[in-house]
């Protein structure tokens, strides 16, 4: 069971990591299983959970953003969000379910969440970048990240890392990239709370500090953390963090 100060410290390093492209999910789901001995499906609840305070401070951020789309329900940005999330969908309710099957096994969940950090940091080294912004994407662009996006369920492999990667590698402005990026994970969030269902059968106290926490940091961070990832390629991060988590394993 997650006690009071273990939850802040989870939510707090949610609300660090979410905005870095290093799988916020797989390293919660690392120090949960590692540290505090909790059951990779366990782990791999909470992790989602606490996605609900960064996804609360993505929403107060862009919530300019958020309302001039729900008030045109026919602009560029609503049919991205719209597409996108059908899609993510698509890969991502599949790959939810083989990760609950097939990985219930502390040392499968961490030799999987090794191998896609690995992967992740491999993603992050192909370069791309462009002059197309939000108003080109077409609708195959949007299928493609919709179904990139799904991939994220996994733990280990960033969403903001691919989604960004797939966007620049599609030529689109970094800056437009960011935005579209984080507009999509709300749908994205929100549907994998949904598909977990697993909030009522976690403590109210514990949940409650972990999303404050979790919400606090995230939203005081974001913006510096946002900057500081435009500068660093943390590829050599993840890829570090992969073979250290398999070597681990392979230990233990």
């Amino acid at each position: 069971m997650i006690d009071a100060f273990q939850a802040i410290l989870l939510g707090a390093l949610q609300g660090i990591t979410e905005w870095l492209p290093i799988s916020s999910e797989g390293q919660s789901m690392l120090v949960m299983m590692g540290w505090l001995g909790i059951s990779p499906n366990d782990a791999f609840s909470y992790s989602i959970l606490l996605h609900l305070g960064t996804m609360s401070a993505v929403l107060i951020r862009f919530r300019h953003e958020f309302i001039k789309a729900l008030k045109n329900m026919g602009s560029q940005m609503t049919r991205i969000i719209t597409i996108s999330t059908i899609c993510t969908g698509i890969t991502g309710i599949p790959l939810y379910y083989l990760f609950r099957e097939g990985f219930q096994g502390g040392i499968q969940a961490t030799f999987l969440i090794g191998a896609l950090l690995i992967l992740t940091g491999l993603l992050l080294r192909l370069k791309g970048s462009g002059a197309r912004s939000i108003q080109d994407m077409n609708s195959l662009d949007m299928v493609i990240l919709g179904l990139a996006q799904g991939f994220s369920i996994l733990p280990g492999v960033s969403r903001s890392g691919t989604t960004l990667t797939v966007l620049l590698m599609r030529n689109l402005k970094q800056d437009d990239s960011l935005a579209i990026s984080f507009m999509i994970s709300v749908p994205a969030v929100i549907g994998a709370l949904v598909l977990d269902h697993s909030l009522a059968e976690m403590p109210p106290a514990s949940v409650a500090l972990a999303i404050l926490s979790s919400f606090a940091l995230g939203y005081l961070t974001m913006d510096l953390l946002i900057a500081y990832a435009k500068k660093v390629n943390f590829s050599g991060f993840c890829i570090t963090m992969g073979l250290v988590t398999l070597l681990l394993a392979s230990i233990f």
